[in-house]
């Protein structure tokens, strides 16, 4: 299976929990029908891209990037390559390179959708945002990697002003999902 066939697969079984994202996840599978580079950052009106809500093994915290671009503290994420296979790899792949930190464990996803402006083709263009969470073992140690200005642990509850809805949503849900499978397991 190619990557987009997955983006389409994963798109296509997702229950989106809101209106919104019931209209982005439409929104999305019909840029991937549209576009055959829509998974790549040379797709110029937009491109599917991933992120990662990285949790502490409890849950209570999430590591975010100071964004060099955006000024902002979010959540790991980025393109995707020519060599990923499926969304939830790029989600993990981008995780472990920003954060520096070795086996995290994906939560079963998405849990969210986002769409924001970004200047990969100038003026501008369009981030078709995947987003996961994952959760780093009890021992991580963060390692700030050259595309971050900083990397911070935050309580789930005590995001920064200096970020997003979009990064509080994903934390929470990120949490929730945690919680979720902890108790599958337990």
């Amino acid at each position: 299976m190619s990557l987009r066939q997955d983006a389409v697969a994963t798109l296509s079984g997702w229950t989106a929990p809101t209106p919104g994202e019931e209209s982005l996840r439409a929104e999305f599978l019909d840029h991937l029908r549209t576009h055959d580079d829509a998974m790549l950052r040379e797709c110029v009106p937009g491109h599917l891209t991933a992120t990662t809500a990285v949790l502490s093994h409890d849950g209570a915290r999430v590591l975010l990037t100071l964004h060099p671009k955006a000024g902002m503290w979010l959540p790991m994420g980025g393109h995707c390559e020519i060599s990923d296979t499926s969304l939830a790899g790029v989600a993990l792949r981008e995780a472990v390179e920003e954060s520096g930190i070795p086996g995290l464990e994906l939560l079963p996803g998405p849990l969210a959708l986002d769409k924001h402006q970004v200047w990969c083709h100038p003026p501008h263009s369009w981030h078709l945002d995947v987003e996961y969470a994952a959760v780093a073992p009890a021992d991580a140690e963060a390692v700030i990697s050259e595309e971050s200005l900083d990397l911070r642990w935050f309580p789930i509850g005590e995001i920064p002003e200096l970020s997003d809805e979009a990064t509080r949503r994903l934390a929470a849900r990120g949490r929730v999902a945690l919680t979720a499978d902890s108790r599958a397991l337990g």
